[in-house]
């Protein structure tokens, strides 16, 4: 597929999103407060196509429950009756009728399918715009394979659940209408239907109430399991390398075996409700069924009427099963809305309480209380310290990564938790080794949430030093990368991910070591040309490479979380002590 097809394509993929999800109502604290509360939700954000579920599903179930009338009436008044004319129209009404059930069985499914797929991806929405509020605060909060889970496994069940709408509506309605039909055949008749369903429901309700409770348990190992998943496929490099990885897939084993277990008393009450909502259908449909023809043996009832009856009763096996394969549903669902909402609880940035403080143009002083740092506009400043987490911890709260931090920075005068979060963004930038490389072309990778304009991100990549991994790499910009950049080495995926925050353009950079997986040489042209692509704005770095220090505008130097003194490299050779004996130690180490 050509670049600009690929383009128009996901235009429509997310034109459809915005059509059958709509972002205008989002999730209130209130809808949050339980699994039921948070169904209810998703089903009002699309009542009127829930609506229609429930028309188009009575319907359908209704209409169910006419073919055995007009069987009946095909028997009684053509066969018996030995009337082929009666026979021949009965049989064109029992045609038309089955067509037009089909019909409306078609409907109703691409309807149910439409609300599935609307609730999954308005889950989805909910989950991700979350987890990117949360930002780098997320990790130490949940792990990456409980976000996998909510985001695959519980989006899917609880999306499920609300397929019930249609099909149980219709099941309420098909069963009222079933009974009053056979009430005018058989009073008897109709009682042993309606008492069937209380019976059913207190056969399978302590099999749901199972599910619901070993299936919270299940849900919390297979968060955890997924969490070692993630993170052996994201070390597996290094696991051969250091040849333990038959020792992890041993331990995997285990866990994966633990699991297997869980799942099993999840698959045994599970199982049965499956068994029993086929089961006892038949079972009622025959007791009926014998039922009737004693009554049709005896001359209470006709031929054509136990036909009837025979079909009403088949019919509603389907209402029964619908029942109790919700009931299933909907408690799978319970666990499922659990975990999903437990994330979507999470406290997150204060955005509800910014007042939109506005940044005056340019790149104003940063200042971080807590340390003493102050970054002056349009310099390269270097942050130094003998352990890099209080260098790390300084840029975490510049960059508002550490949302929890007490101490509030400031951006030019203005407290940044005021600041609008997109302008925010925008504006300042954190490059992180640790930051993502998702899968996709160089171009697309470098351009990240910005249109990719070729010349811009080859430059980009010079000021990065990564000419040559593209090069390397087949098909120049349209050469696809590996999901984590898997296939690069590490100091080929920190440049590429110091080109994507070149190619941003922030007026702040905050660039924690980039160049700590290079050699002397790449990293000394690096400095130089980032010093040349930023001459007019500001950044930040992190390190303790004398060759940056070396071409840094500003040095400051940490000591306990706190600035010790601030000057040029020369400068402070020649007057801090404690920045020699530094300097000589990243020397030595280097």
């Amino acid at each position: 597929m050509t670049r600009d097809g690929a383009r128009r394509r996901t235009a429509r993929i997310r034109a459809w999103l915005d059509r059958t999800s709509e972002t205008g109502n989002p999730a209130t604290a209130n809808d949050l407060a339980g699994p039921f509360r948070f169904l209810f939700w998703l089903a009002r954000s699309q009542s009127r196509r829930i609506a229609l579920g429930g028309v188009l599903g009575t319907l359908w179930m209704v209409g169910l429950a006419v073919p055995p009338w007009v069987l009946s009436r095909a028997v009684d008044e053509g066969l018996v009756a030995r009337d082929t004319g009666a026979l021949v129209r009965w049989a064109a009404v029992l045609l038309a009728v089955s067509v037009l059930n089909a019909l409306l069985g078609i409907a109703r499914h691409r309807t149910m399918t439409k609300v599935r797929m609307d609730a999954s991806f308005r889950a989805v929405r909910a989950a991700v715009g979350h987890t990117s509020r949360l930002g780098a605060s997320l990790p130490g909060r949940v792990s990456t394979g409980e976000v996998v889970t909510v985001g695959i496994a519980d989006v899917y069940t609880v999306a499920m659940a609300l397929t019930v709408a249609g099909p149980g509506v219709g099941a309420v309605v098909a069963y009222a209408v079933v009974a009053v039909v056979l009430f005018t055949t058989s009073p008897l008749l109709a009682a042993v239907v309606l008492a069937g369903v209380p019976l059913l429901a207190v056969a399978v309700g302590p099999f749901l109430q199972r599910i619901e409770r070993t299936g919270g348990e299940y849900r919390v190992h297979q968060g955890r399991l997924t969490t070692r998943l993630v993170d052996v496929l994201a070390g597996l490099r290094v696991l051969n390398g250091l040849g333990g990885k038959g020792f992890v897939a041993e331990r995997y084993e285990q866990q994966s075996q633990g699991l297997v277990g869980h799942g099993y008393r999840v698959a045994g009450p599970a199982s049965w409700v499956g068994a029993l909502s086929t089961g006892l259908p038949a079972l009622f449909l025959a007791a009926v069924v014998w039922l009737s023809a004693r009554m049709a043996a005896t001359g209470a009832i006709t031929i054509g009427d136990v036909v009837a009856v025979y079909g009403y009763v088949a019919v509603l096996v389907v209402p029964v099963s619908a029942f109790i394969e919700g009931g299933g549903d909907i408690a799978r669902a319970r666990v499922a809305g659990q975990r999903i909402i437990d994330l979507l609880n999470l406290p997150a940035a204060r955005d509800d309480q910014r007042v939109d403080g506005v940044i005056p143009s340019g790149s104003g002083p940063l200042a971080d209380p807590a340390s003493g740092v102050i970054v002056r506009p349009g310099l390269l400043t270097a942050l130094v310290a003998a352990r890099p987490a209080e260098t790390r911890t300084v840029i975490e709260r510049l960059g508002q990564l550490n949302t929890d931090a007490d101490a509030s920075a400031t951006w030019a005068g203005v407290p940044i938790d005021d600041v609008a979060r997109e302008e925010f963004r925008r504006r300042l930038v954190v490059a992180d080794n640790d930051a993502e490389v998702f899968a996709g072309t160089v171009r697309d990778i470098v351009a990240g949430r910005l249109e990719p304009d070729d010349s811009r991100i080859r430059a980009a990549l010079r000021v990065a030093v990564a000419e040559d991994v593209v090069e390397a790499l087949p098909g120049g910009l349209d050469a696809t990368v590996a999901a984590g950049g898997s296939d690069l080495s590490g100091g080929q995926r920190q440049r590429i991910r110091l080109a994507r925050a070149v190619y941003a353009a922030p007026d702040v950079l905050l660039a924690v070591e980039p160049t700590s997986a290079v050699d002397a040489n790449t990293e000394a042209v690096m400095i130089d040309r980032i010093r040349e692509a930023r001459r007019d704005t500001t950044t930040v770095i992190t390190t303790s490479s004398p060759l940056v220090l070396d071409r840094a505008d500003e040095v400051v130097v940490l000591v306990d979380g706190k600035t010790l003194s601030v000057g040029t490299h020369a400068d402070l050779l020649r007057s801090d002590a404690y920045y020699r004996d530094l300097v000589s130690r990243a020397q030595d180490d280097r």
